[in-house]
C-alpha cells in the first residue's frame, strides 16, 4: 500500500463522505501562493523537480508561510516530507487552531521528537504528545495532519502518531520567531528539508 493509499484508509475512518475535495496548495514548480518566512539568518527556499526545499541558513529557523486564505477548524492538511541535509526538524509545520495557532513539530531535538507546541505552555519535547520517531535521511514520509474544535490528530504513513484532546486545554506556540510562520506555514531547523504533494480539504 502507498503512503497517500494509507492516508485515505485512515482518514476513511474517521470523516463522513461528504467531506470536501482536496485542494492542492503548491503546483510543483513554484512558490506560487508562498511567501519566504523572514526568520533571520534564514537559507534559500526554491521550488524544483515537484519538490519545495528549504535549505540550511546562518541562523536556525527556514521555512515557507502560506500568502492565501486558509480554515481556522475542521479541516485537514496532508503532505510529503524529507530531511535531506542536518540532524533536526525538517517537517514542522505552523497551523490555525480556532483563535490560536500550532506547530506539528516533526524530528525535532537531535532528529526523533515528534510532538505538538505548545500545549498548556509546555512544548513538543514536555507535552503528552511527545514520542520518538526514527526518520531516515533522503526517505520521504506521508503525513496528515486533522484539526477540529476537541481534536489535534497527526498521522505519519498512516500510522496516527499524534492525538490530543484539546478541549480546555491551553493551544499555542513556542516563544520565539516561529510566530512568523502564522496562520499556515512550513519550517526547518538547522536543517534542510524537502516538500511535495501540500494539500487540504474542509471537514464537517
Amino acid at each position: 500500500m502507498s503512503h497517500f493509499a494509507a492516508l485515505a484508509f485512515f482518514t476513511l475512518l474517521s470523516i463522513p463522505s461528504f467531506a470536501q475535495q482536496w485542494t492542492p496548495l503548491f503546483d510543483g514548480k513554484s512558490l506560487q501562493g508562498w511567501t519566504v518566512t523572514p526568520f533571520k539568518g534564514r537559507g534559500q527556499v526554491a521550488a524544483k523537480d515537484g519538490a519545495l526545499t528549504i535549505g540550511v541558513g546562518k541562523g536556525r529557523l527556514t521555512g515557507i508561510t502560506w500568502a492565501g486564505e486558509f480554515p481556522k477548524t475542521n479541516y485537514e492538511i496532508r503532505f510529503e516530507a524529507a530531511r535531506v541535509e542536518g540532524g533536526d526538524f525538517f517537517a514542522g509545520i505552523t497551523f490555525p487552531v480556532a483563535d490560536s495557532f500550532c506547530s506539528w513539530i516533526n524530528g525535532g531535538w537531535g532528529g526523533t521528537v515528534v510532538g505538538l507546541s505548545s500545549l498548556d505552555g509546555d512544548d513538543a519535547s514536555e507535552n503528552d504528545t511527545s514520542t520518538i520517531y526514527e526518520f531516515q535521511t533522503g526517505r520521504w514520509y506521508a503525513f496528515l495532519l486533522q484539526v477540529t474544535p476537541e481534536r489535534i490528530r497527526g498521522w505519519i504513513d498512516g500510522k496516527l502518531i499524534v492525538d490530543a484532546d484539546i478541549k480546555g486545554r491551553e493551544v499555542g506556540l513556542r516563544p520565539g520567531e516561529i510566530d512568523l510562520n502564522t496562520p499556515l506555514g512550513f519550517a526547518t531547523y538547522a536543517t534542510a528539508g524537502a516538500l511535495r504533494k501540500i494539500e487540504y480539504r474542509r471537514i464537517p
